[in-house]
């Protein structure tokens, strides 16, 4: 179980609190996750590492792909500051621009019928084209 002082730092850092926020509404994979939030796949990848190494995430294979979402039972302390968490940033621009692009990730992915690198790589040249 993670310790109080754990779960603060790992909630020190804003990406993986984005990515804590993100998997909170869905699950989502590495490449979804990098086309939502903007960053690099190592950057994820390391993320997504410390969160289900301090027993937040859950995993699903589906093919090659694995999924993330936050894990079901946790705690009462980390359900708790989550939840504070959450309703903390509800409105947080952010968090709302990050929610933006996630439901404009899904709606990509589910035109195309897939979700990987290359699907990514063009869902990032659409979104840099609207801006």
């Amino acid at each position: 179980m993670i310790s109080e002082v754990q779960l603060f730092k790992l909630l020190s850092d804003e990406t993986r609190v984005r990515i804590l926020m993100l998997l909170g509404r869905r699950e989502l994979c590495v490449c979804q996750l990098m086309g939502v939030l903007g960053v690099s796949q190592p950057l994820v990848s390391r993320n997504i590492s410390l969160l289900s190494s301090a027993d937040l995430l859950e995993e699903r294979r589906e093919g090659k792909l694995v999924f993330y979402s936050l894990k079901r039972k946790q705690s009462s302390f980390v359900a708790r500051i989550l939840a504070v968490l959450k309703t903390g940033l509800k409105n947080d621009k952010r968090l709302l621009d990050d929610l933006r692009s996630l439901g404009e990730c899904y709606e990509f992915q589910k035109k195309t019928g897939k979700c990987d690198m290359k699907t990514f790589l063009s869902f990032m040249e659409t979104r840099r084209g609207k801006r």
